[in-house]
């Protein structure tokens, strides 16, 4: 473009317009002059008023408007508008003679000037790339696969890169399998490396179809102690209520995923009959050794069984909220009863700042939020039949009291299950305090004087009484391993919870926990062969292992005879190898003693080396004559409780700790990963099974596995954050 032209009234100095706010710099050269980039140069031409003040005048209509006064820029916007928007009035008079004219009579508006990278025009085109990212952006946004014969798709494509050709539908399917493969072989190797044991969750969709699916969801602390959760597999099984198939489909995972000796817990969603809970854990009987003679094998979905009270609840006053529904329908469907409804609102000036709202049947949260807006509203209900004739169905004050009394309820519920909405999935341990806070909560209301809650809250105790004397050892083993609540914070809530019979209850947790930590101690002991000759070694080294009691009474005595063989059979090893331990040690010892004694020395010295091997056989005596050395678990309850902090990071905490308790922070590792719930943060508060959509449903069970389980492998990156292997490179 050409440099614009200075009209000289007087000495001039060359101007260079810019396109930006800063100030001239004086060291610009008089001689030199900055290429003009903005297109309003074509319009305007730059002159200078006086000493320091340019303006720029318009070549139309000859306005002229500041550019530069001093060192102060007045930029050029203000000269885009005066052209853009039609404020020349010599261009808008010429557009308006002209107005389908392009010949340069006419003055068009500034054209934006877009600037190309020279970078991206030297990368060569890949097609085999751009069918990586195809398929991967079918999977990530859950686009049909036939998207790739859509026209329209195909068109905008096009248009993109004209060179591309558009992959066929079974190509597209088979790059997505494919991908599917590698990312679940990166898994399966980051899975293979974890110390610890896998707990599985068994979540069960409904179709259209008389078939169901089976989402099975892995759930495992790894090396560095980051809590994983993703999902393994789904598998399509005849119908819902098939225990038979349901077993098969727990088998094929933990086949698929080699995790016939590594399952520690499986959580159902309580859909699931006492029939299935029974065939599964005859099959893990027989294929997988479970922990704590299978007490923490099958559970309950916390959210379901939450969901359940919550509907039961709701039901047991339906009535009611039938009204205040239809009250809030009456008011919602009609403009002008909504405007008479807020005005009416601030006449009697309510403080609420919520608005009334229809809710979601199929969500139990949505009709809790409903009525606790409803509640703070009531008085504009019971004056809205004043101001509207045909508003018969206004709720009474004791419907009112009814509904109050039911969100506190429903409130309790709500804060209970909130902690599964939170976008990182909480360790096992952060949910014995929601738990037992609605097992007490429900205790104490069932024994209220008053007959609305006691009707209310029975049938609701009585049903939660069954998910606690189910779950509660394993909440209670769960919260244990915080080291700001270990026991204390068990006996503290069981007081309030069992009342006198608290003592029982807290003798089968510490039971059940001492016992467990004793399975773990088998686990890393050698077999009985070779155990006495790595004690003879560790005496010489000086190396001592410690002693741990077994409980003296054990939980669940009504096991099967298979079963309680099996107890003592384990309980008979471990206590066989700690004796024979101590044994070792104090053989050992008086053997130093009476040889010492009967062979003559015929050194002068009775020093022995360097005089602190003395010191060290005297200590091991000490020892191992004294009182019995405690075991990880009870120096780890004994140790004062840490400060309890909200943000305390307990997995950071045991990783630091791993090293004090070799045991027992490996017992922590599988406690804490076990997950309480089967469902998605979005399904915590649904009141109906999920159901498989149509499109879904049609493919090929391989491909909607493949689908569905790449999916949540690339969004969630199960194991992105600690190994680069799982990370797939595209």
């Amino acid at each position: 473009m050409e440099t614009a032209i200075i009209p000289v009234t007087m000495p001039v100095t060359p101007i260079t317009p810019t396109d930006n706010n800063e100030p001239l710099s004086s060291e610009v050269q008089p001689n030199k002059r900055r290429r003009k980039k903005s297109i309003v140069w074509d319009h305007f031409t730059v002159e200078t008023v006086g000493d320091g003040c340019i303006r720029a005048c318009c070549n139309q209509c000859k306005k002229s408007f500041a550019y530069i006064t001093g060192s102060k820029l007045a930029g050029t916007s203000h000269l885009k508008r005066h052209i853009a928007l039609g404020i020349c009035p010599v261009s808008r008079q010429r557009n308006q003679q002209t107005p389908d004219s392009k010949t340069g009579n006419a003055t068009d508006k500034p054209r934006k000037r877009y600037q190309t990278t020279p970078g991206f025009a030297n990368i060569p085109f890949n097609q085999e790339r751009c069918n990586r990212e195809i398929a991967k952006m079918i999977i990530m946004h859950e686009y049909p696969l036939h998207i790739v014969v859509h026209s329209g798709f195909i068109d905008f494509v096009k248009t993109l890169q004209p060179q591309f050709n558009m992959v066929s539908f079974n190509t597209i399917q088979g790059d997505c399998v494919a991908m599917y493969l590698k990312e679940k072989q990166s898994l399966l190797n980051y899975i293979s490396e974890i110390p610890g044991r896998v707990s599985l969750t068994l979540d069960l969709w409904i179709s259209n179809q008389t078939v169901a699916y089976v989402f099975l969801t892995g759930q495992f602390i790894d090396t560095e102690w980051n809590l994983h959760r993703c999902l393994l597999n789904v598998v399509m099984v005849p119908s819902p209520d098939s225990d038979g198939a349901l077993q098969q489909a727990v088998a094929s995972c933990l086949s698929d995923w080699h995790l016939e000796n590594r399952l520690f817990t499986l959580t159902l969603d309580q859909s699931s009959n006492e029939n299935i809970n029974g065939s599964l854990r005859a099959l893990f009987s027989v294929r997988n050794p479970y922990m704590l003679h299978g007490q923490l094998l099958v559970g309950n979905c916390f959210a379901r069984v939450i969901s359940r009270l919550a509907q039961e609840a709701l039901w047991a006053v339906g009535e009611t909220v039938k009204k205040i529904r239809e009250s809030i329908k009456f008011v919602k469907t009609s403009d002008t009863h909504e405007e008479t409804f807020f005005h009416l609102k601030e006449q009697l000036k309510v403080p609420s700042m919520k608005d009334i709202f229809i809710d979601d049947q199929t969500k139990w949260n949505t009709t809790y939020d409903m009525l606790v807006a409803a509640c703070e509203l009531k008085q504009v209900f019971l004056c809205l039949e004043t101001s509207i004739p045909d508003y018969n169905i206004a709720p009474s004050m004791d419907d009112w009291k009814q509904v109050e009394i039911l969100c506190t309820y429903l409130k309790l519920f709500f804060d209970a299950v909130s902690i599964l909405t939170a976008p990182a999935y909480p360790t096992a341990s952060a949910f014995y305090h929601d738990v037992s806070k609605v097992q007490l909560e429900l205790t104490h209301a069932a024994m209220s004087n008053d007959p609305f809650i006691s009707n209310l809250t029975k049938p609701l105790k009585e049903k939660f009484d069954r998910y606690w004397s189910d779950c509660f050892l394993v909440l209670v083993i769960a919260v244990v391993m915080d080291p700001r609540f270990k026991m204390k914070l068990v006996e503290f809530s069981f007081c309030r919870i069992h009342g006198e019979e608290a003592g029982t209850w807290i003798k089968i947790v510490d039971d059940g926990i001492h016992e467990l930590y004793l399975e773990y101690i088998a686990q890393a002991l050698p077999p009985p062969e070779t155990f006495v000759e790595e004690q003879n070694e560790s005496l010489i080294n000086g190396g001592i292992i410690p002693k741990t009691e077994p409980p003296e009474e054990r939980y669940l005595q009504e096991g099967p005879p298979q079963e309680v063989a099996h107890q003592e059979v384990s309980h008979h090893e471990v206590a066989h190898h700690e004796v024979s331990h101590q044994e070792v040690i104090h053989q050992e010892i008086a053997h130093q003693e009476v040889a010492s004694q009967e062979v003559p020395s015929e050194d002068p010295l009775i020093s022995i080396g360097d005089g602190l091997s003395d010191f060290e056989v005297y200590y091991i005596s000490e020892i191992s004559g004294g009182q019995q050395m405690k075991s990880e678990l009870d120096q780890y309850l004994e140790e004062s409780l840490l400060p309890r902090v909200q943000d305390f990071d307990i997995l950071g905490w045991w990783k630091l700790n791993k090293t004090k308790y070799p045991t027992l922070s490996r017992m922590a590792s599988d406690i804490l990963s076990i997950p309480f719930s089967t469902v998605a943060p979005d399904s915590v508060f649904d009141t109906e099974r999920k159901k498989m959509d149509n499109y879904h449903s049609s493919l090929r069970p391989v491909t909607l596995e493949a689908l569905v389980c790449a999916k949540d492998w690339l969004q969630y990156g199960a194991s992105e954050s600690s190994s680069a292997n799982v990370k797939m490179e595209f």
